[in-house]
């Protein structure tokens, strides 16, 4: 995600240092940094990092809307699952994906779960995937939602899909360096 923020005297960010900070608009005097390079770097910092945490957090919630593993519910409800997806659901069960499952968030890997969902996804057949929308659908609080089951499942995998996406793209950014970027835009700018 390139992000594009123009800021000048005015932005909210410049003001913030500048109040709070104390810091003048050319500070450093004559050095090659002013306080509106550092709002330049801290937004460029907090878009790509909020955009990666947001994903992987929101991926996070899809899944804690489920029932719990280790619990009755849990133990019908990842069974059925099992049955409904076949072979491409032990890409996010529980039995084989195990605890460490969203540890890899906590450690850094978040391409490592986006893979596995979208796995899962896209070996799902579209018999299997209707099958899989009605378990989840039903699982989730419908008190919350309070809308039909199969569509709440739905719902759901399209959402896990498009966030898995989103976390795969992201940690794609981690990986590209400032010549990839300029080989791209020359590459666009000659098209």
């Amino acid at each position: 995600m390139i992000v594009r923020r123009y800021t000048g005297e005015d932005d909210e960010l410049v003001q913030h240092l500048t109040s709070q900070l104390n810091t003048p608009l050319d500070w450093p005097a004559d050095g090659g940094l002013n306080t509106e390079h550092v709002v330049e770097i801290a937004s460029a910092a907090v878009c790509d990092v909020s955009y990666n945490q947001a994903a992987n957090g929101h991926l996070v919630d899809l899944f804690a809307a489920l029932p719990l593993p280790g619990t009755p519910d849990g133990h019908e409800f990842w069974g059925a699952l099992r049955e409904a997806g076949g072979q491409a659901s032990w890409n996010i069960l529980p039995a084989n994906a195990g605890g460490p499952f969203f540890n890899y968030l906590v450690n850094g890997n978040e391409a490592g779960i986006a893979g596995r969902v979208l796995s899962f996804l896209g070996e799902l057949d579209q018999q299997q995937r209707e099958a899989v929308a009605k378990v989840i659908g039903s699982a989730l609080d419908h008190s919350t939602f309070v809308t039909r089951s199969r569509y709440l499942g739905e719902l759901w995998l399209r959402d896990a899909e498009t966030t898995a996406w989103h976390v795969l793209l992201a940690s794609r950014r981690n990986h590209q360096t400032e010549d990839d970027r300029k080989r791209f835009l020359e590459a666009w700018s000659n098209a």
